[in-house]
């Protein structure tokens, strides 16, 4: 059936991109004031570069260009096929910190605004965090295994420490992952009793979390442009007071892009629609899954959202 439609019913024959839709896709009529850039793996593994349209609501329309590869200079040389007056038109563009990412915007959309995701940068705190917590269950276990191995060469029978909720310090910094990525507010009573043991055993986890949660804070509260940068600066000076070494990474990277990071608080706009169309896609592509034919799926997809 599928090879019946592609070859007799539809239209795949005579599409007009049919020739280069394995490099890349352009849909020049769906560009407007405020686009998204991401990227994005399909199942084998292929990273492409997407643009689209954030009023489209990852509908119709929504698809502005599919680019492999993520090389800014193959990517800017397509989207320069779109006439110079219609990429002036971009008042605004959502992207990560990629320096590609960001040279492609500036050499593409000349007199967009770039606005650099709150997520994105809230990941790199959330990372720094559980890198601390993960630095902790592996001295844990080595911890662990020492005593148990001291315990064999006595011939007698190791056994665990217990917490007063039940875990080990090992379990404790296991099961701890995931209350780490909530506000307080949003955790279970089994959460919140085993946050403040780990707290207790860690102040240094604690600490960490703090800072994660006081910059989530700050995007969540702050409206205006000069308070943010005001609050970024108090939030950065208690990252080098914490003396976290992955924490002063982030801060030092927040500071090299804090004017595309302060632009998120004009518009308050992220690249959340960029990830859900780029979901889109790859479950799109799981349904295409025992098809060969590349062009053929593109095809398909362009039909879709284009």
């Amino acid at each position: 059936m599928q090879r019946q439609y592609k070859d007799h019913l539809s239209d795949f024959k005579q599409w007009n991109q049919k020739s280069h839709a394995k490099q890349w896709l352009l849909f020049p009529k769906n560009i407007g004031k405020y686009i998204s850039i991401d990227e994005t793996a399909f199942s084998n593994g292929d990273l492409y570069t997407i643009v689209t349209n954030k009023n489209a609501k990852g509908k119709k329309g929504a698809l502005i260009a599919m680019i492999k590869g993520t090389k800014a200079e193959t990517v800017i040389k397509i989207l320069q096929k779109i006439a110079l007056i219609e990429r002036q038109k971009v008042t605004e563009v959502t992207l990560d910190m990629a320096g590609n990412m960001g040279l492609i915007v500036k050499k593409s959309f000349p007199q967009a605004a770039l606005v650099i995701d709150r997520f994105h940068v809230q990941k790199l705190a959330l990372d720094a965090l559980q890198e601390i917590r993960i630095k902790h269950r592996w001295d844990a276990i080595d911890t662990e295994n020492d005593a148990i191995e001291k315990a064999r060469n006595q011939s007698l029978k190791y056994t665990p420490k217990l917490l007063s909720n039940g875990d080990t310090l090992k379990q404790l910094l296991a099961r701890s992952r995931y209350l780490l990525y909530k506000s307080t507010n949003k955790w279970t009573q089994n959460q919140s009793d085993r946050a403040k043991i780990l707290f207790e055993q860690y102040p240094d986890i604690e600490k960490a979390y703090r800072l994660c949660q006081n910059l989530s804070w700050i995007y969540n509260q702050t409206k205006d442009k000069t308070y943010a940068l005001i609050r970024l600066a108090k939030w950065g000076e208690k990252v080098r007071q914490a003396q976290f070494k992955s924490f002063n990474s982030i801060s030092r990277t927040m500071s090299i892009h804090y004017k595309n990071i302060l632009n998120y608080f004009d518009n308050r706009s992220t690249n959340a629609s960029a990830e859900s169309f780029n979901a889109k896609i790859k479950a799109f592509r799981t349904q295409f899954r025992g098809i060969r034919n590349i062009e053929f799926f593109l095809f398909r997809l362009s039909n879709i959202y284009a």
